[in-house]
């Protein structure tokens, strides 16, 4: 941030240039902290301001739903100050759980409370458009041609996909997603859920699939405090398979802070999840190979 733009900052939002502090990381955008109440966020280049302009849409639906997450404050798409949209929200006083203790089951249940009321409550914003996130079973035939999975296994995933889709209601209802509940996105303080944030990622999409970023444990825990509906388990783990199987081709990703990041991380999850004896109806979900 150029002095510059620090001063008029400062001028615009009633602060001394000395409170804008830069936030480390984040993929997306340049964060400040501007004082101790507002939160800036600029894109960090073109690819990025469409996510922006998604959130101020999302945001206040999300809000008006009653989930936790921060009021934008001012969002700024004349480009006098930056040439780019910024956004500036109300700032949530806690820290991301990716490097934290993991926290206690009301924790998670508190989560599914939010995303319930997100699911069931919030309606469909302007420009939102339907995504069910994509059949995995070209995937699972495009590895068996590449050599990454043999022909057996080929076989096999796609008869557990076709049944985990007769699990799942055809006509399954479309709701407003965050799109990524992810650890990096959970905002918390003294193990209470301040917030959700980075509404970039949100889609109007099957509930299933905003449970594919938290780990299937997590999942489960995060479920006690869900309204369950038909399907949901299984949809969830199609997505989770799924987009494991999609990452197996990606280069190595070391360094970064979220678990899905590394290729095999998701399928490795799916694994250990497994291997853990879950609880119904989840053993059930899985066909054993030759049933």
């Amino acid at each position: 941030m150029t002095p510059q733009l620090r001063a008029a900052l400062a001028t615009r939002y009633g602060l001394p240039a000395t409170a804008i502090h830069q936030v480390p990381g984040g993929v997306a955008n340049h964060a400040y902290t501007l004082g101790d109440d507002l939160f800036l966020r600029i894109p960090r280049n073109n690819q990025f301001e469409q996510d922006l302009l998604k959130e101020a849409a999302v945001i206040p639906a999300a809000r008006a739903a009653g989930v936790r997450t921060p009021a934008i404050v001012d969002f700024d798409t004349t480009r006098t100050l930056v040439d780019a949209p910024y956004m500036v929200s109300e700032r949530v006083h806690g820290t991301d759980l990716v490097d934290a203790a993991e926290p206690p089951a009301t924790f998670w249940q508190d989560l599914g409370n939010q995303l319930a009321l997100l699911h069931h409550q919030a309606e469909q914003p302007p420009g939102l458009e339907p995504d069910d996130g994509g059949d995995p079973r070209p995937t699972v035939d495009g590895l068996a041609s590449a050599g990454y999975v043999d022909s057996g296994t080929a076989t096999w995933l796609l008869a557990a996909f076709d049944h985990l889709q007769t699990l799942i209601p055809r006509n399954q209802p479309q709701v407003l997603l965050h799109g990524d509940v992810a650890l990096q996105n959970l905002m918390a303080h003294g193990n209470r859920l301040q917030g959700l944030v980075d509404w970039g990622d949100a889609a109007w999409g099957p509930p299933g699939m905003e449970f594919a970023k938290l780990q299937l444990d997590q999942v489960v825990a995060t479920l006690n405090g869900y309204h369950r509906s038909e399907g949901l388990e299984a949809s969830i783990l199609w997505f989770h398979l799924g987009w494991g199987l999609g990452n197996l081709t990606k280069s190595p990703q070391p360094g970064q802070r979220h678990w899905t990041a590394p290729p095999a991380s998701r399928l490795l999850g799916v694994l250990r999840f497994y291997a853990s004896s879950p609880p119904p109806p989840w053993a059930g979900l899985i066909k054993k190979p030759g049933h």
